[in-house]
């Protein structure tokens, strides 16, 4: 029968006399990576902690610490309190609740285990992805008392979305409600009914206490009527397809080439799918060059074969360009190639995702820059709905396209979870702000392609005398920004040269005028703009543009659309009471009654530039002193 241990209680421990003989014992065992989720004080740690404690995995020391440690600051009176094993961050303790991710390995006699407790608080969703993300199954937690709840039909959707087929429902905490049958079964018809809704037709549910061990390592006699395996049996038992991988086609995407010394040339990865042998006929991506596998070179010599989740280096019979981010893959069936995608979004940011600003998408080895587009729709997790969304919030989960700088070696994330699957990184910050799954890519990526056209940019710079730029203006209303570009293309147009201004008001009444002033609103409104810029580029003009254009992100964006060397960041510095004093258009007055909402320096961020090329005060110098100054920079650049 299942109890609850006290303070005195020792589990017995590793026996580490012959460190070498354990090992050896272990090393052959499969191993069952899993992950603990469910909504907030579902007892997922606690769950986790007792594992650890009935599978004989902790030393003395360890031991000795968690009583200690229970005693001090537990949360179960004079008993062990489990989860102080797993809560190692010291907020985590103060509170009670996971904030991050904590891995922990522990092994039986009969499989090996990589458990990892995630946080079931909805601000850390992110770190449930984290988590899930290499996991082969789910143990969804559920307080018996409460029943299923938000955050539990978010992390089963995820924990589906994200692949995991192998599901337990830990319907825990059965002791507080005297191990009720009738409580339990509501619990899980609820449950069953969502977990349908959502694709997941087969999962185990197991009454448990996490605190008083029922159902955790052996059956408890508390629970006659339920009949099925404890959890640690099932866990030991259930199978986990290892060889689906490696029944796909060959793919490993290149980390490194490693090249010691001119005799010799390996090209470094994991093997995310099939197998490889020596001799065999391989693809070279996105390049498609094809040749043949010399040698499979591994830490232990060289091998004839190599399977899916093995790291390896491959030499090939072919002098071949390969780098970084190429994919070798079979040569008769290669993964796609596209540069506009349709993905899922799991958004994992404070900051609200903005369509159309650039971030960093990072798929395996492969970096390039990526749009997102407005979403399709964003995902209730309650009711499943498709709800109509302008953006993504912390948390939320959504559809849209998404556009990449470069052709992306890839595959659907159901297919392959390596190419398939993707993080979003903010450029300013490298901060991880999203994960994606690639769906499928778009049919006009393959369909829309360039036109060759014979009088290309430098033809029409030639024609002209002179070299294209874009003079980009930026700085707060009121600073001076239209007036001093107007004086600039005058005294450009007075020396001969062609030139043209593109005005943010003017645009604003044509190109723009769908637009509003929300931050998403203003990320389009420049991505348009510096994309009719690129256009004038093309033709040879030196382009000005008067724009307040808040965000460094988005300016960034413009610079990377431009030729090195074209794009001039023009700082128009003046200090927001000198801005405000001059209020020509009357905005700032409208906004300081709150009249006029997102407006730049009042209710809305502005991102000075760091190292503009340009610098100019308004409030030390005039405009016209400003423009020479300008146009000298312009002259002396086009030599």
């Amino acid at each position: 029968m299942a109890g609850s241990p006290d303070s005195s209680y020792h589990a017995p421990q590793l026996a580490v006399d012959n460190i070498d003989a354990y090992l050896a014992e272990h090393q052959h065992k499969s191993l069952l990576r899993f992950i603990t989720c469910g909504s907030v004080d579902d007892g997922k740690s606690t769950l986790i902690g007792r594992l650890l404690y009935d599978s004989k995995m902790l030393f003395e020391d360890q031991l000795a610490a968690l009583q200690a440690d229970s005693k001090r600051i537990g949360t179960q009176g004079q008993k062990i309190d489990f989860a102080l094993l797993v809560d190692g961050l010291a907020a985590e303790r103060e509170q009670g609740i996971t904030i991050d991710v904590a891995y922990r390995f522990f092994s039986t006699d009969r499989r090996k285990f990589i458990v990892a407790d995630t946080p079931g608080h909805e601000q850390y969703t992110r770190n449930m992805v984290t988590g899930a993300s290499t996991a082969d199954l789910a143990v969804i937690l559920i307080d018996a008392r409460k029943g299923v709840l938000t955050q539990t039909r978010r992390h089963s959707y995820l924990a589906h979305l994200i692949g995991i087929r192998n599901v337990v429902l830990a319907v825990n905490k059965m002791d507080l409600i005297g191990y009720d049958r009738a409580a339990y079964e509501a619990i899980l018809a609820d449950y069953t009914a969502f977990a349908d809704s959502i694709g997941v037709k087969r999962f185990l549910s197991i009454p448990i206490s996490g605190l008083e061990g029922d159902n955790i390592v052996t059956r408890s006699e508390r629970m006659p009527w339920y009949t099925g395996p404890a959890l640690l049996e099932h866990l030991e038992t259930v199978e986990v397809d290892s060889s689906a991988a490696q029944r796909q086609p060959f793919r490993m995407p290149v980390q490194w080439v490693n090249r010691p010394n001119q005799d010799f040339r390996g090209f470094m990865g994991l093997i995310c799918s099939g197998s490889v042998r020596a001799g065999d006929p391989v693809r070279v991506l996105p390049s498609g060059r094809s040749t043949r596998v010399a040698r499979i070179v591994t830490f232990e010599g060289d091998v004839a074969r190599a399977f899916a989740g093995e790291s390896i280096t491959l030499t090939l019979t072919d002098e071949v360009d390969c780098s970084r981010g190429d994919v070798l893959s079979a040569a008769e069936d290669p993964p796609e190639t596209a540069d506009q995608f349709e993905a899922t979004i799991v958004w994992m940011a404070e900051e609200e995702m903005l369509p159309g600003r650039p971030y960093w998408l990072k798929l395996g080895t492969q970096t390039a820059t990526a749009t997102i587009q407005q979403p399709k729709y964003q995902v209730n997790v309650n009711t499943l709905e498709h709800l109509a969304a302008k953006t993504l919030a912390l948390n939320a989960i959504g559809v849209a396209n998404v556009s990449t700088d470069k052709p992306l070696i890839f595959e659907p994330y159901d297919k392959n979870h390596t190419l398939g699957g993707f993080i979003l990184v903010d450029k300013l910050s490298n901060a991880t702000v999203g994960a994606g799954m690639l769906h499928f890519a778009l049919r006009r990526a393959s369909n829309v392609h360039w036109q060759a056209i014979d009088v290309d940019r430098d033809a029409h710079a030639r024609q002209k005398h002179q070299k294209p730029r874009l003079l980009w203006f930026t700085g707060l209303s009121g600073a001076g920004k239209s007036t001093i570009a107007n004086l600039v293309q005058k005294k450009l147009y007075a020396l001969g040269k062609h030139s043209f201004l593109l005005d943010g008001d003017n645009i604003r009444h044509g190109l723009n005028r769908d637009l509003g002033f929300t931050d998403a609103d203003r990320v389009e409104n420049i991505r348009r703009v510096g994309e009719v810029a690129r256009l004038m580029l093309d033709s040879g003009l030196i382009v000005l543009t008067a724009f307040i254009s808040p965000f460094r992100s988005e300016r960034q964006m413009v610079r990377d659309m431009a030729p090195p060397g074209e794009f001039v960041e023009i700082y128009v510095e003046t200090p927001l009471a000198i801005a405000e004093q001059r209020d020509v258009k009357g905005l700032y007055k409208k906004a300081r009654a709150g009249q006029l909402k997102h407006f730049t320096g009042i209710d809305s961020a502005y991102d000075a530039p760091v190292n503009p090329e340009i610098r100019v005060n308004t409030a030390a110098m005039s405009a016209e002193e400003a423009a020479d100054t300008i146009v000298a920079y312009v002259l002396e650049n086009s030599r």
